[in-house]
């Protein structure tokens, strides 16, 4: 047994429980909503341990390295973000609703790391860029970053097609203040780690290539990302723009956002490394 065979596995229970919440939405069944939760937790302590055991894989190899440096391990760490960032939210609001539209997305990232063959699970030794500590704070607060980022633009869809009135289907989704209101603080949350991440990131690129700032693909684009959710809240703040204003701007700071992580790794750079 090794870290991949338990992170497939992990894969399709963050699958079952993303079909759960999906049902006791549809269904309105409480017990498959509590069902769901009891995965999430199991697929979350499974996640937690892959990442793990893969760390220690890594010590037994002699290469003895933090598992974030290349694209399957960066989804196996961003699935697990987002699904403790979503339990969170789960257990201060009490709402599964969310878990319907947001499971789906967890599932979809680690499945991507686990059935892809695109994405290759092989652990290799880190590119000399890499072997620094800041490896660990610059990686960590930008994928919470991300989460706070996903779980927002969740929220936002959901604002956006929940009907101001009647007793359908989605009428059921909790209340648009309450999801309007979940938004700012996602992107709240998002906004202070990903600003974080630059900070560490310029610091780290300063001890490596001798540069705070290089105007790489994926710095350009972080910085292009930071301005948009910067521009949001300034307009949640000065101007007290709420509701669909908001959730169209949130929705086009994730698309941001998946460029930076994604689409910068088909460009030359510093940071090419991150697609491998």
């Amino acid at each position: 047994m090794n870290s991949s065979w338990i992170l497939s596995v992990v894969t399709f229970v963050y699958g079952a429980a993303a079909l759960l919440y999906v049902s006791a939405w549809l269904f309105h069944k409480p017990v498959l909503g509590k069902s769901a939760t009891a995965l999430w937790i199991a697929g979350i302590l499974g996640n937690t341990a892959g990442f793990c055991l893969r760390w220690a894989e890594s010590y037994q190899m002699g290469i003895g390295r933090i598992p974030l440096s290349n694209l399957y391990e960066s989804l196996v760490f961003f699935a697990l973000t987002m699904a403790i960032l979503y339990l969170f939210v789960e257990w201060r609001t009490g709402r599964r609703e969310v878990g319907a539209f947001f499971g789906p997305l967890v599932f979809l990232a680690i499945a991507y790391a686990s059935l892809s063959p695109n994405v290759t699970d092989q652990i290799r030794p880190l590119v000399p860029a890499l072997k620094s500590n800041w490896l660990t704070i610059h990686v960590v607060t930008c994928f919470l970053g991300y989460a706070g980022f996903a779980l927002a633009f969740v929220t936002s869809v959901m604002y956006l097609i929940r009907p101001a009135q009647g007793d359908g289907l989605l009428s059921r989704l909790p209340d648009p203040a309450i999801l309007d209101d979940l938004t700012y603080r996602m992107i709240v949350f998002g906004f202070l780690f990903l600003s974080l991440g630059i900070i560490t990131g310029s610091v780290w690129a300063n001890s490596a290539w001798g540069s705070y700032w290089s105007w790489d693909p994926k710095e350009t684009w972080s910085l292009i990302t930071w301005i948009v959710y910067a521009v949001l809240l300034h307009a949640r703040l000065m101007r007290a723009w709420t509701g669909r204003r908001v959730a169209w701007l949130s929705i086009l700071g994730f698309m941001a956002v998946m460029f930076t992580y994604f689409g910068v790794n088909f460009l030359p750079g510093l940071h090419s490394y991150g697609s491998f």
